[in-house]
């Protein structure tokens, strides 16, 4: 394995740790924000003043500077799959401190995704050598990046304006695809100014140079609305199904705009190649089991049966009729149960 891949590798591996334990602690902070004011889901921001929730920002941070640097010394085909292990590691944190619970095929999911990820390891390209800020430019702004900028935004803004307000709170696909449409234009633009900084490290600055600031501003813009609607789906879904179809997501959008930008196949033999996208498609089926074995999330008792009264029994017929049972003794034939309001305390 090439040097620079190999201090990629050991970045993007702790990287994970710390991203998928984030996920975790994140979710306990929106849930204990949830319990006293406006959830995320519904347009709530109580979740800024739940210092649990700060500290899953940090740990997030922390794991997303490591994925930074990793970015910088090797390339996004190597450090972005090695994502998978933020998977294992939030499934395994979600069945022992959330009670999401991780079954015996969702084991064999994450198996299949540290398989994959392996493969791909193993098979990455080096990285190309970047002299300029301006040479970045001139890939970012080739015309078939560009034609796909404009797609990625063009859906980006389809999901936002038209699907979310319909179908935002019943299909997980809305606020996942808008996080990894724009996850992959972060990861260019992110490996773009970690380039710069190390350029400018190495004595050649490129701090005055306008690309430098238009990656920069592309960055941002992108990574604060990947939280915003990553806490969305969180708070709206369960975490072990998130966070592996985000990963699978993420992965696959942000390979292929690093083919496009940084053309990371060229030169490549295609058995190599070939090996690369095999071990992704092995992540892809990992992820695809660990969302089928996965439970829904339990709707609240409160809301299932918030209508009955508190004055009455309820009687369920066989036919699945409710039927009010008064004090005046009056039968009902075909009954199934009897449910008394103390039953739901």
């Amino acid at each position: 394995m090439y040097t620079g891949n190999l201090l990629g590798f050991g970045l993007a591996v702790s990287s994970s740790a710390f991203i998928g334990s984030s996920f975790i602690i994140k979710k306990k902070g929106l849930q204990r924000a949830g319990a006293c004011g406006t959830r995320a889901r519904s347009g709530g921001y109580g979740y800024l003043l739940e210092p649990l929730w700060w500290i899953g920002m940090f740990t997030m941070i922390v794991g997303e500077i490591a994925n930074f640097i990793a970015y910088i010394y090797a390339p996004a085909v190597l450090v972005t799959p090695l994502g998978a292990l933020s998977i294992i590691v939030s499934a395994v944190l979600a069945h022992f401190l959330l009670n999401e619970k991780l079954r015996r095929m969702g084991i064999l999911g994450c198996v299949l995704c540290i398989v994959g990820s392996t493969v791909i390891v193993l098979h990455a390209p080096a990285e190309h050598t970047i002299s300029s800020v301006e040479e970045i430019w001139d890939l970012a702004t080739q015309p078939a990046f560009l034609l796909y900028t404009a797609s990625a935004i063009a859906v980006v803004l389809v999901l936002v304006l038209y699907c979310e307000p319909r179908y935002g709170q019943t299909n997980m696909m809305v606020y996942i695809g808008v996080c990894s449409i724009n996850g992959s234009l972060t990861v260019m633009s992110v490996k773009a100014i970690g380039i710069a900084i190390k350029l400018t490290l190495e004595g050649s600055s490129q701090v005055a140079r306008y690309q430098t600031w238009i990656f920069v501003m592309v960055a941002v813009t992108c990574i604060v609305t990947q939280l915003n609607y990553l806490n969305k789906a969180l708070d709206t879904f369960n975490t072990a199904v998130v966070s592996p179809i985000y990963y699978a997501m993420f992965t696959f959008f942000t390979i292929l705009a690093s083919a496009i930008m940084f053309k990371d196949w060229s030169g490549q033999s295609f058995s190599t190649i070939i090996s690369v996208l095999c071990g992704f498609v092995t992540v892809v089926f990992g992820t695809m089991i660990l969302h089928s074995t996965r439970e829904p999330d339990p709707q609240p008792v409160s809301d299932l049966y918030s209508s009955l009264s508190p004055q009455i029994s309820w009687i369920v017929h066989a036919n699945g009729e409710i039927w009010k049972h008064k004090d005046n003794g009056d039968s009902c034939p075909e009954v199934v149960a009897i449910i008394q309001p103390d039953h739901f305390k």
